[in-house]
């Protein structure tokens, strides 16, 4: 195997070639959490491993509590299953209150601070309240605690790593908070190690190939615990050497690769790129300089046969997304074709025209 293989799995166990999952749900569950900070283009990671979900279909779902948007794994907000969310804040959520705890410093926050917030917050909740980040700080405000800004988010940050807070239904344009005891039906609680042994699992079934590195980075998991995670699943999953760094996956044929060229236009913080850190190289096999170090826009990759070739630039306008490729490579007019095309699938999903704009 190498570093190409690697992509090209990668693709394949993500699920964007290759067979689609059934429904955005499906997705959330086959990768274990999918990065969303950026809401709307998140949902596109979601719909874009599917067949025929759109935008309107993954915000239903996300409404319904049939997904969840929490932070989850690291200090940002993920989609997770309603059914994987307790235990995989069990199995992290005190690691990324460490990872939090110089800023939690910086805004005067303790532990004391941490549970009075989460109290008043849940009781301002019940009975199936879903309020506004506005409206939650407006209820602090009552209960005479100040919070806004940053010191605002850390605290209803550890209020969802607690699992006591998740997403609620949209309202207008404005998320809202809720209650996730009354969101989520209760679920059969897993042990440490069933949760660190299904977390293992299905990180490394829907990312692999990748490194003990890329998944401690992933999950905020030490190295041991990842080892003990390797060590608990056992012969489910395999490693190979790659260029002298050991990669993990599921065993299986090497999948057959999608026709050339295809190409994934992705958003900003879609698993395919930001999932790895040691394993990161082979995405860029070529190692391109895809945006100057000073730009000052959120990289979105243009993916071309697992290859990142470039980023664009999404600009919506009343009626339609402009979309601005910026190129590392020139293309050809197969290429060229097959960049319009990707485009062409983000507009059946977002149910608007995007126009590219792309050098002809």
């Amino acid at each position: 195997m190498d570093r190409l293989e690697v992509a090209h799995r990668r693709l394949h166990n993500q699920h964007l070639s290759g067979p689609p999952l059934p429904d955005p749900g499906a997705v959330v569950r086959h990768l274990g959490a999918s990065q969303a900070q950026e809401y709307a283009m998140a949902r596109w990671s979601l719909g874009q491993r599917t067949t025929g979900a759109d935008d309107a279909a993954v915000q239903a779902l996300l409404d319904s509590g049939a997904i969840l948007r929490t932070h989850a794994l690291r200090p940002t907000w993920h989609f997770v299953a309603p059914e994987d969310v307790r235990w995989i804040q069990a199995l992290t959520g005190t690691r990324v209150r460490q990872l939090s705890r110089y800023y939690e410093r910086q805004s005067g926050i303790d532990e004391e601070l941490v549970d009075r917030a989460t109290a008043v917050v849940a009781e301002a909740l019940q009975g199936g309240n879903h309020l506004t980040r506005t409206e939650v700080q407006d209820v602090l405000a009552r209960a005479g605690i100040e919070a806004s800004g940053i010191r605002l988010a850390y605290l209803l940050m550890a209020a969802e790593l607690a699992a006591v807070v998740v997403s609620g239904v949209l309202r207008g344009k404005q998320r809202t908070y809720a209650l996730l005891d009354e969101r989520v039906p209760p679920t059969p609680p897993l042990d440490p190690d069933e949760a660190l042994a299904e977390l293992t699992r299905r990180y490394f079934v829907s990312h692999g190939p990748a490194t003990v590195k890329d998944f401690s980075w992933w999950s905020s998991l030490t190295l041991t615990q990842v080892r003990r995670g390797l060590a608990l699943v056992g012969e489910s999953l395999t490693s190979v050497e790659v260029d002298g760094v050991a990669y993990w996956f599921a065993p299986a044929d090497a999948p057959r690769r999608d026709h050339s060229p295809t190409v994934h236009v992705l958003q900003g913080y879609d698993e395919y790129g930001v999932a790895y850190t040691e394993g990161r190289s082979a995405l860029n096999i070529a190692d391109r300089v895809i945006a100057p170090a000073s730009t000052n826009q959120v990289i979105q990759p243009l993916v071309l046969d697992s290859q990142v070739v470039g980023w664009w630039r999404r600009v919506v306008e009343r009626e339609e997304i402009v979309a601005e490729p910026h190129l590392a490579v020139t293309l050809d007019d197969a290429q060229k074709h097959a960049v319009r095309a990707a485009f062409d699938r983000l507009a059946a999903f977002a149910g608007v025209p995007v126009r590219v704009e792309l050098d002809s």
